[in-house]
This record gives C-alpha cells, structure tokens and sequence, in this order.
C-alpha cells in the first residue's frame, strides 16, 4: 500500500482487482460506488460531469486544470452531476472566469458527490489502460476500517448488463426549445417552422438538442418508453435516438421501437443511441477494454476519407461482422479501428457513434446535425 498521504483526510480508491490508489479528501465523509474510468479532455470537466452517460460510473480526470473555471448553469449538460464520484490529481478552489457563478467543489459538495484530490492519476490511468475498466470503490474523509473495503468491493458493479436510461431520461413527452449558447449581444436562433423532430431520450445532453435547434428543426423529446406507433402520431419529420449510460444489450424496449420506425423516417442514433440502431439492425455489441473517453479521438469519413477530431465518451461498440446486408461501416476510429458510424441507406438510418455536438470538444462534426436537418426537411431520407 502506498504511504498515507499526511495533513489531510485521506481518500481511498479501492478497485475490484485487489489494487488500492490513496489521495485526499476534497469532501467529508462519503462513499462512492461504480465503474471506474478516465477521461482524457483537458477541459469541459462541468459538461463531462453533468452528462447523463456518466450514471454509475466514478470518473477520473486526466488534466491537472479541475476546477479553475469555476462552475455556470449556462454549461451543463442535464439538471445534475451524474458521475458518481471524482477523482483528481489537483483540484482549483478559487474559479477566475467571467462566467462562472461559484465554484466546483461546492457545487459537487451541495449535491453530496464524493470527491478526491491528490491522486497519482497517471498511474491510475495507466492500470486502467492495462486492466480495463474495473469496478471500484471511493471512501472519502476516513480510514476503512476493519473488511469494509472488501464489504463495499463485493457490492461494487460495473455496467455490465445495466440498463441505465430510466434512471437518466425524461419520464414524459417534452418540448425543447433552447439554442446553443451565444454570448452577450450574439444573434438568436430560430427554427422559422423547420421540420418536427422526435428525440428518444436514453439520457440526451442538453448541447445535442441545443445543436439540433440550431440546425433549424423543432423538438419533441420522448422518453425511452414509448412506443413507436405513439412517436408517428405526432408526425415527426425524424426521429433522433440519444446517448445515455449502461450496456446498449440491457436497454429494453428501444431497439424494438427503431425497428418499427425504421424506413418511415430518417432516424439519426448518437452514441448509445448508435448502438441501440445497430442492435434494431440485427447486429450485436461487444465492449471496449477501457472505452473512448475525452476530446481528441481521430474519426475518418469512409465516404469521403476526412478525417475529424471528435469528442467521444461510450464503453460499448458495434461489430461490424454481426451488421446484416444492407447496413455499412460508414466512419472508423483511427487509434483502434472500432466503428464510429453507420449507415443504412434503404431504411434512412444512420448512427454516429461519437458526441458531434462535442459539449466538450472540437466542432468538426456540428454539420452532422445540419445534415440531418436537411434530410427531414427533403423528406425521403
């Protein structure tokens, strides 16, 4: 075990393969259960907090820059942090941002999130990268004692067969009408009576629907429950399948109800929800050793051979040998050769396996959703 690190109250992250990563307490006493995994961003930690895809999972950020900028309500990405727990290498209590509006320890303290600061996060990254993504346990503000580690590592889980888009989504039909963010004096987005568009929310960031606003559409957003026939009766022009946490294979209902759109509405999946069209296609998902989590993932076009620098945040991916005739690998992961999108033509379906709304990250991909826009507006897909 390593030292104690003095003057402060300790912080434990203990994780499932037997190893044990000290640090200090940024918080008091609290415990944090889940899967363990890192994010690479070197910035956005609020967007990266505050995304529903983070549901039962303790998070750990690479960057030494946490907390700097403070915390704003013009940046998250749902009403609350959803990350179970955060881990740090340093940590900024005084934020210097004409934006913010308080800081982030507080924020994560008034909402009860466990967080520790002072970890090793390199090591802990690279025992990640070689072990994968391991269920783990954070205790903050005290020692365990006696078999308590060994107690909350047997009721620790990773996501593993979990359906998470319940705990996340809406539980009613909803409009959304906020455009992306603009600064003080900047002009105001309208959708001038674009197309109607269904979004099924399995934990749909905010920036995806911003961006979607932006492109010109008007939103709906439905929960994961509903079924098909109920989305056609408000007549959308497209229907929109978001991301969310948990294992795609556990997520009941939803690829069924693509099955039932597919062909009557140019449908568009975003990350879990990508997986979702794979799975209603036929095919099957596999997970990754440690997933694709931050800011600077290179994705190349195979229609076009443009390569975009992409902000990315799943476990989970398709298998392109279990996709059925008909649909195709339509982008690549340039690091690891992993799906990132896919097409299916006749049935005016396609998935992007990436967040092209970024909410953190580069903007190469904003014009997905102007192509989509421009594909319910056209009609036929």
């Amino acid at each position: 075990m390593p030292p104690l690190l003095s003057g402060c109250a300790r912080a434990t992250l203990a994780l499932s393969d037997g190893s044990l990563f000290l640090g200090r307490a940024a918080s008091g006493e609290a415990v944090a259960s889940g899967e363990v995994v890192f994010n690479t961003s070197m910035f956005g930690y609020q967007e990266v907090l505050s995304d529903p895809s983070y549901r039962g999972q303790i998070l750990v950020l690479t960057t030494p820059h946490v907390g700097n900028v403070g915390v704003n309500d013009d940046d998250q990405e749902s009403g609350r942090v959803w990350a179970e727990g955060l881990i740090v290498s340093d940590l900024s209590l005084l934020p210097s941002n004409w934006r913010a509006k308080g800081g982030l320890l507080e924020r994560l303290a008034t909402l009860g999130v466990p967080v520790g600061w002072g970890f090793d996060t390199r090591a802990l990254v690279l025992h990640l990268r070689e072990k994968g993504a391991l269920p783990g346990v954070l205790v903050t503000g005290r020692e365990p004692g006696g078999g308590e580690l060994t107690r909350l590592l047997g009721q620790a889980h990773g996501t593993d067969g979990c359906d998470l888009t319940r705990e996340v989504a809406v539980t009613g039909t909803t409009k959304w009408e906020a455009p992306p963010w603009q600064p003080p004096g900047g002009e105001p987005t309208k959708t001038n009576g674009g197309p109607r568009i269904a979004v099924i929310d399995c934990g749909a960031k905010r920036s995806i629907l911003r961006q979607l606003v932006g492109a010109g559409v008007e939103i709906t957003v439905v929960p994961p429950d509903v079924a098909a026939a109920e989305i056609l009766e408000i007549r959308p022009a497209g229907v929109v399948v978001s991301n969310g946490p948990g294992d795609p294979a556990a997520v009941a209902g939803v690829p069924e109800t693509i099955r039932h759109l597919l062909g009557k509405v140019p449908l568009l999946g975003i990350c879990l929800g990508h997986q979702l069209l794979g799975l209603a296609l036929g095919g099957k998902t596999f997970k990754l050793r440690f997933g694709h989590h931050g800011a600077n993932h290179p994705v190349r076009d195979e229609r076009t051979g443009a390569v975009w620098i992409t902000s990315q945040n799943h476990n989970y991916a398709v298998d392109p040998a279990s996709l059925p005739a008909g649909a195709k690998v339509s982008l690549t992961n340039l690091t690891d050769g992993s799906v990132e999108g896919i097409v299916a033509e006749e049935l005016r379906a396609e998935g992007i396996q990436f967040h092209p709304e970024a909410g953190p990250g580069p903007h190469d991909a904003l014009g997905v959703f102007k192509r989509f826009a421009w594909r319910c507006r056209k009609g036929n897909g």
